[in-house]
């Protein structure tokens, strides 16, 4: 699994990124975290806004900090 953080290093975008480095550490999921900061890149996605959150390829978030319960549902769904 391949969770990306999509930001240019706001605080919001940092925070994303770390609460997603604290969320599958604390629950041991096995995954490799990406912090995407080429705007064009993130331009693949269609987001508008930052930060943006992208489990396997779906962008599942865009201008929001979610919630842990929210990317543990979003993590769970891509494991299926």
């Amino acid at each position: 699994m391949v969770i990306k953080i999509l930001g240019v290093g706001c605080n919001r975008c940092r925070k994303l990124e770390q609460q997603v480095k604290d969320l599958v550490t604390e629950k041991n999921i096995d995954t490799t975290i990406e912090k995407v900061t080429n705007i064009d890149d993130m331009m693949k996605y269609g987001i508008m806004t930052t930060p943006g959150l992208v489990i396997n390829d779906k962008l599942k978030s865009t201008g929001i900090l979610p919630k842990n319960e929210q990317i543990l549902k979003w993590i769970e769904e891509e494991k299926k």
